[in-house]
């Protein structure tokens, strides 16, 4: 017989790291809030290639030669290019301004150019929150349609309600993180955040279901012989190695990209990163253990 992990035995221990982490992160994205970048706020972002250029220098040529203030410079050193955040830029400045920088460095490329009005950012920054909660409303009500028949010791909504909370918390652990990215290392969030977090909800709940639909395959045979937790326990342990094997393929696709992909992506893998790891715990120590929680017979 395999060994079998006491994972329901240890749930209060799971449990309160992942309680005391959201408790964290939610301190965070209230105290520090978000660095938004131009998806959101409105605004210019300019991607340059300097082979021999620095952040002082082009700051200095944005604010000696271009007449232009409030700059925000962040390099890549991986492809010598630098991002240029700044106000709206009219095209007619545009044009004149990279005639001018590319007078005074020489080789310089121009990697691309996007300007976004204040109304518009604002109107992706309400969607992208509206279509966040959309998607954790939509999730919770299909998990408790889908689990409808399983009424026996937790009632069918139960699952649907413990998939939010599981949810918020991958959501949320990866948000606090960039809030205090963003605080002291001025990473901004972008649509790319939005994404990331909407990808990071789907393969969560996609391993949650996997461990719940085995949990109602276990409760149908059983029928009531052995306790709840026992049940649980035996379920989470036979689709513990499936869960893991799956997502560790997802860890090392993004972890290769963390390191040679586009610098321009780096946070956008990163939160990936970060929501993956979170959401594997989540379905294997907090949503099964949860399940205990709810069920008012205790065993």
């Amino acid at each position: 017989m395999a060994y079998e992990w006491n994972i329901i035995g240890r749930k209060n221990i799971f449990l309160g790291v992942s309680g005391t982490l959201v408790a964290v992160a939610l301190f965070v994205v209230i105290f520090f809030g978000f660095r938004q970048g131009i998806d959101f706020t409105g605004g210019t972002l300019w991607q340059l290639r300097i082979p021999e250029g620095s952040n002082e220098s082009l700051a200095r040529a944005f604010g000696e030669d271009l007449k232009i203030e409030d700059v925000v410079i962040t390099a890549s050193p991986r492809d010598a290019s630098f991002f240029v955040r700044l106000k709206d830029m009219p095209q007619a400045d545009h044009v004149a301004g990279l005639a001018l920088l590319k007078k005074k460095f020489t080789g310089l490329e121009e990697l691309g150019f996007q300007s976004i009005g204040p109304s518009i950012g604002r109107e992706l920054r309400d969607r992208a929150y509206l279509a966040i909660a959309f998607v954790l409303l939509g999730i919770s009500l299909y998990i408790a349609f889908a689990f409808r028949k399983v009424s026996r010791p937790v009632s069918s909504w139960k699952y649907g309600a413990i998939t939010l909370l599981t949810l918020f918390h991958d959501v949320a652990i990866p948000a606090g993180f960039l809030a205090f990215m963003g605080k002291y290392y001025g990473v901004e969030i972008d649509g790319n955040f939005i994404v990331a977090l909407l990808v990071v909800m789907g393969f969560s709940v996609h391993d949650t279901i996997v461990v719940f639909d085995r949990i109602r395959e276990n409760l149908s045979l059983d029928r009531g012989k052995t306790a709840f937790r026992i049940v649980v326990n035996q379920s989470v342990n036979q689709t513990l190695g499936r869960s893991v094997n799956t997502s560790l393929t997802l860890i090392l696709v993004l972890l290769a990209l963390i390191f040679v992909g586009p610098h321009a992506l780096f946070y956008f893998i990163l939160t990936l990163l970060l929501g993956v790891v979170t959401g594997i715990y989540s379905s294997i120590f907090v949503a099964s253990p949860a399940l205990l929680l709810f069920n008012r017979q205790g065993v």
